[in-house]
């Protein structure tokens, strides 16, 4: 809390949005879904709880209660009638768009926002106090792009943008509904999870973005500053041509700053760390997938002397810890953040590390 204040606390925090099992499996054999834990949500949140613990990492990740219905071993709909698939890195995406056209989204009903909670209150239960409990919500662009496909709603910003704005209203009213109940129910922070850019650029144009996007997005820190809560944005890809909105929206922190994408996090700490706390940014792409722990470490030392001085920056991977991810890297670059990030920091490993690049190496000429 003190990081998101960009203020210095004892030592560099560390977190992640999201551990997927098999990293947590390989570095912890008996915490897995095929032990001592229920498939489904709850049983996410278990493994994920008590890793947190056992790493004694600085903040859990809480999402939304969903019910959903399995159609077969890699298929389930959700409640926003969503069809799901589950490949075998476990990590699912939408197969079907329900919103197809105006008759669609005429009679197209929400799920009910206001029972959403069971797990959140379970962390609360366990962690409050202790550990920060990041509530992880939406703004309107990922959903409505769920509703109605990617391609369909950037469409829409061009051909139909009253379609794309009703759409969007609905996605934003039952996502606000949730981030105030969140914060009602003991979340510490709250977060929105819409990426809106990719490695190079953008997914939409910045005029969109401010049309379409932005406006939602403002609504969902309005949320977290009307109950005096902090307010995580975590997008992926190359924000430079959107960032200056994102940060005038009012949010406390961006997350994750993908390296990779030329998200720099020395040169963003420039240029906003007087406005924002950062968090990010070792790369989880190529370096924590099939780099070695010992490039691992100079990451790290090189993330926390550019984002880590005089406070306001929160160590974490530049976007989850996938089930790619090397459990010997995410091992290294936990134990790396708790030696190098203690604050006060080393005068020299700042001086030695602020102008490195690891990410160079990765980048395609």
């Amino acid at each position: 809390m003190k990081a998101l204040r960009r203020e210095e606390p004892d030592r560099v925090p560390m977190f992640e949005l999201i551990i997927n099992e098999p990293v947590i499996k390989a570095l912890y054999p008996d915490l897995s879904s095929e032990t001592k834990y229920q498939r489904g949500s709850e049983g996410i949140y278990e493994i994920q709880a008590d890793f947190i613990e056992r790493e004694d990492l600085d903040a859990i990740v809480i999402f939304e209660d969903m019910r959903c219905e399995w159609i077969d071993d890699e298929h389930y709909v959700d409640e926003w009638g969503l069809t799901w698939q589950v490949p075998p890195s476990g990590i699912p995406y939408v197969v079907s768009h329900p919103i197809q056209n105006e008759k669609d989204l005429d009679a197209y009903v929400p799920p009910d926002p206001d029972y959403r909670f069971d797990t959140l209150k379970q962390a609360v239960k366990r962690f409050k106090g202790e550990k920060a409990i990041i509530f992880l919500g939406h703004d309107a662009f990922e959903f409505s792009h769920y509703l109605r496909g990617m391609e369909n709603l950037l469409m829409d910003y061009v051909f139909n943008p009253d379609f794309a704005k009703r759409l969007a209203r609905v996605v934003a009213d039952y996502k606000r509904r949730v981030l105030e109940r969140a914060a009602e129910e003991g979340a510490d922070i709250l977060l929105t999870g819409d990426d809106y850019a990719h490695r190079k650029a953008p997914i939409m144009s910045p005029h969109h973005f401010r049309e379409f996007v932005l406006p939602y997005l403002k609504e969902m820190v309005d949320v977290a500053k009307a109950r005096s809560v902090p307010f995580i944005k975590h997008t992926d890809g190359n924000l430079w041509p959107i960032i200056d909105m994102i940060v005038d929206a009012g949010i406390d922190c961006l997350d994750p700053l993908e390296p990779i994408a030329g998200m720099d996090i020395g040169e963003v700490k420039r240029r906003y760390g007087d406005r924002i706390a950062l968090a990010g940014n070792v790369d989880c792409g190529e370096l924590l997938s099939r780099g070695a722990p010992e490039e691992v470490v100079e990451a790290v030392k090189e993330t926390i002397a550019k984002g880590s001085p005089g406070g306001g920056h929160i160590l974490a991977s530049s976007n989850s810890i996938h089930p790619a991810v090397k459990p010997e890297n995410y091992r290294a670059m936990l134990e790396a953040g708790k030696r190098y990030g203690q604050y006060p920091l080393d005068p020299k490993m700042v001086e030695e590390y602020r102008n490195k690049n690891y990410i160079a190496k990765y980048l395609q000429p």
